[in-house]
């Protein structure tokens, strides 16, 4: 049996109406997204055609569709140098400490079923992986913070603002995904430092341990839900031709691995045992794999 998993891991939506509405001063626009939310946003220029901001597409390549009056297909215009090279160094630091943390994950969930270290060992390694996944959910927060912005009537390209180390933007879908995901590295940060303490009773393990994991993984899958919120639109999706898609769907995956493995890791105060060690260091160490695979999947969504 693993030391107490020495770790354990890790309204109703709708779509805006489809229509064009002219708010006073404003130029015709319709927007798209879920409840609150506006993940696309289309509007006519004022001198004819029209430009096409996409939530996902403007903050990860920093592009703008725009479709002149009378052409058949739209193109793309780009943010300035200063805004792409952001961009490109804040999503390979992201992605990098992703894949990091994700082996580190996986190496403590092998360690910890196949006997290889003891608990300290285990503990030491996941929370090893741990500062990697937090450094990666801060680094997504701030991806999102610092990514260049639309301007609504405008035919140029996305306005890129002052460097930013925090906002508060809870009704934009992209912060709050990025940020309930940093939220759930905190809490996994609990759990690993309460891994580290020793005679821990039945109660205190399932209080200290157990809890702040299931907590953690809650909001990792509320952090996906935003992901896919974003990326469809609002609507049930699956988009086997875009990178975004899969990057989205295989940290969902990993997600729901975690989860699983949180609740195999419930310890049983009856008996002292884990729901079932086995499932729980496998989906560990499986949704481990997830996180790693989207990270390096995320080394290729740049500008």
């Amino acid at each position: 049996m693993p030391p107490a998993r020495a770790s354990r891991r890790c309204a109703r939506c709708k779509s805006l109406p489809p229509v064009y509405a002219r708010p006073v001063g404003q130029p015709e626009q319709r927007a798209e997204g879920a409840g609150p939310f506006t993940t696309r946003l289309t509007w006519r220029l004022p001198g004819g055609g029209t430009a096409v901001w996409d939530s996902r597409l403007a903050r990860r390549r920093g592009l703008l569709a725009v479709r002149p009056a009378g052409a058949a297909t739209a193109r793309h215009t780009r943010a300035d140098a200063v805004g792409i090279a952001r961009l490109r160094r804040l999503n390979a630091v992201a992605a990098v400490a992703f894949v990091i943390g994700g082996a580190l994950f996986a190496t403590g969930a092998a360690f910890a079923q196949f006997g290889s270290g003891n608990a300290t060992q285990c503990a030491s390694i996941y929370f090893a992986g741990g500062l990697f996944f937090n450094t990666g959910g801060y680094v997504s927060l701030l991806q999102v913070i610092n990514a260049p912005r639309h301007v609504v009537g405008g035919e140029g390209p996305l306005v890129t603002h002052p460097w930013r180390w925090w906002s508060y933007e809870p009704m934009r879908v992209d912060w709050l995904s990025a940020f309930v995901l940093f939220a759930g590295t905190l809490v996994f940060a609990v759990d690993l430092l309460d891994s580290f303490l020793q005679g821990l009773n039945v109660h205190q393990v399932n209080r200290l341990i157990w809890a702040p994991d299931v907590i953690g993984c809650l909001l990792f899958l509320v952090s996906g839900h935003l992901g896919f919120v974003e990326i469809c639109h609002g609507q049930p999706c699956v988009r086997p031709h875009s990178l975004g898609w899969w990057i989205v769907a295989v940290n969902q995956l990993g997600s729901v691995l975690f989860m699983v493995s949180a609740l195999a890791a419930y310890t049983r105060p009856a008996t002292g045992s884990l729901v079932n060690a086995d499932i729980a260091n496998g989906s560990t160490l499986a949704g481990a794999l997830c996180f790693s695979v989207a990270g390096l999947l995320q080394l290729r969504e740049h500008p």
